[in-house]
């Protein structure tokens, strides 16, 4: 996870109002605006997948217990991948969230670890993002520091794929 520039983007908000889940926006400050689900609970409803579902719109699912990411447009199913999440120690946040920023690379770093040049970055809560992982083939198995771990030739598809806003449910 590294530090970004956060930027509270009035479409993002607008756009999870008219998909049907500005009920749960929340915004800690000026700078930041999160969807999430509950201010209680980090639980996906099934409504809110439903909603996307109707949509029509595209928007990923993160599968925690079965390490899958898919990718949606709509009801319809177009792509799913094996991932690595976060381990026990740091878990990945489970909620409704949406793309806020899209590099593609950045540096991310913590106290015990140093990665250069990790390519397909997406940004979704916070300094929590999907991204492709070169370090590491161990996909499947949840061993990152909460980020989404994807290969770096599935993190490039779902880079090209998702914009800035597309909605992303982890559960």
């Amino acid at each position: 996870m590294v530090k970004y520039w956060q930027a509270t983007s009035s479409a993002l908000i607008s756009a999870l109002f008219l998909v049907g889940l500005g009920g749960g926006i929340h915004s800690s400050n000026a700078d930041i605006a999160i969807a999430q689900t509950s201010s209680r609970s980090n639980t996906v409803r099934n409504q809110d997948i439903e909603r996307l579902k109707r949509s029509g719109q595209r928007w990923i699912e993160i599968r925690l217990r079965s390490q899958r990411l898919l990718a949606w447009q709509g009801n319809q199913l177009v792509y799913a991948v094996i991932v690595s999440t976060g381990k026990s120690a740091t878990p990945t946040p489970m909620g409704i969230f949406a793309v806020q920023a899209k590099y593609p690379t950045a540096k991310m770093q913590g106290e015990d670890y140093n990665v250069p040049d990790v390519p397909n970055v997406m940004y979704y809560s916070g300094n929590y993002a999907i991204h492709g992982a070169y370090w590491h083939r161990s996909f499947g198995i949840p061993i990152s520091h909460g980020c989404t771990n994807v290969a770096p030739d599935h993190a490039a598809w779902l880079y090209r794929w998702a914009s800035v806003g597309t909605p992303i449910v982890v559960r």
